[in-house]
């Protein structure tokens, strides 16, 4: 692994744990652009916990990645972008910081051909009903079944993708959408699409939308928008960091992002009192929600 010094000039990424490489993975099949990835994986699940708590975990982070110089920033977290991204993107009016729910929306709509969408996600992310106002903020007509997934994470987080305990748990949140005709099922949380193989063999009538695919692009024409792009792509390595164990997250990266070792630093950030410090060589990079 690399030296993992934080200069300005990145995007920003993060996500409540692993499931946000999806995220960076469609970033660098895009640019060339310099990333930093923050997994709070100190806090993983999100799901369960209070929507106001994770607006806090959400703002902090954001505020840390602006203040060590981020380019852009993108919520690869679906609750993190329906509690906290209108108020990040109000506090920083002129930087490009966009979320994944409504690009996923938008997708899903786009795909579906019964206007009948299905969302999985989180619990917290359900109880927020934030993709049924994103859909039907497109089209007020269109049916959406959000559903809870509260197994998928945890399995995921362990590396456990594809076994008898894996088929159960998506079968159990396939059955309802499938028996409300959708056609099209979001994959509201960035770590679903690592369950994408065990979800098309159960359900192969359900097209599967991954709202990192939109949501990339719409950030990566923000951010180069009227530029020239070769502008905007800093020099040296990329930056993966957890709020976590980093030999569990070392341990974790060659399955969810395989190939980094020679383009990747990694290293630990760390919460104290609420605030979030980001490596930044010698100079740590302290901010917080204000």
């Amino acid at each position: 692994m690399m030296d993992c010094s934080i200069s300005p000039g990145f995007i920003g990424v993060f996500d409540s744990g692993v499931g946000g490489l999806t995220v960076v993975r469609r970033i660098l099949e895009q640019t060339d652009h310099r990333v930093v990835f923050v997994a709070d994986q100190a806090h993983v699940p999100y799901g369960g916990r209070p929507l106001e708590e994770i607006s806090h975990f959400a703002g902090a982070i954001s505020e840390a990645l602006i203040e060590a110089g981020a380019s852009a920033v993108i919520m690869a977290c679906n609750i993190s972008t329906a509690t906290a991204l209108f108020d990040v993107q109000r506090k920083w009016p002129d930087l490009p910081i966009h979320g994944v729910i409504g690009p996923g929306a938008a997708d899903a709509y786009a795909q579906s051909q019964s206007g009948r969408i299905g969302v999985l996600a989180t619990l917290g992310t359900v109880k927020t009903g934030a993709y049924t106002r994103a859909v039907q903020a497109i089209s007020p007509e269109a049916y959406v079944r959000e559903v809870a997934c509260p197994r998928f994470v945890p399995l995921i987080e362990s590396g456990n993708l594809d076994s008898p305990e894996t088929e159960a748990a998506a079968l159990e949140v396939l059955t309802p959408i499938i028996e409300d005709g959708c056609d099209v099922a979001v994959l509201g949380c960035t770590h679903y699409p690592y369950l994408l193989p065990v979800l098309q063999r159960l359900a192969p009538q359900v097209r599967f939308v991954d709202p990192a695919v939109r949501a990339v692009r719409l950030l990566l024409a923000d951010l180069y928008e009227g530029a020239d792009r070769s502008l905007y792509h800093p020099k040296g390595g990329h930056t993966l960091l957890t709020t976590g164990s980093k030999a569990d997250f070392e341990s974790q990266i060659p399955m969810f992002l395989p190939g980094p070792e020679a383009d990747f630093g990694v290293d630990v950030a760390r919460w104290q009192s609420g605030r979030l410090c980001l490596v930044a060589g010698v100079q740590a990079v302290v901010s917080s929600t204000r």
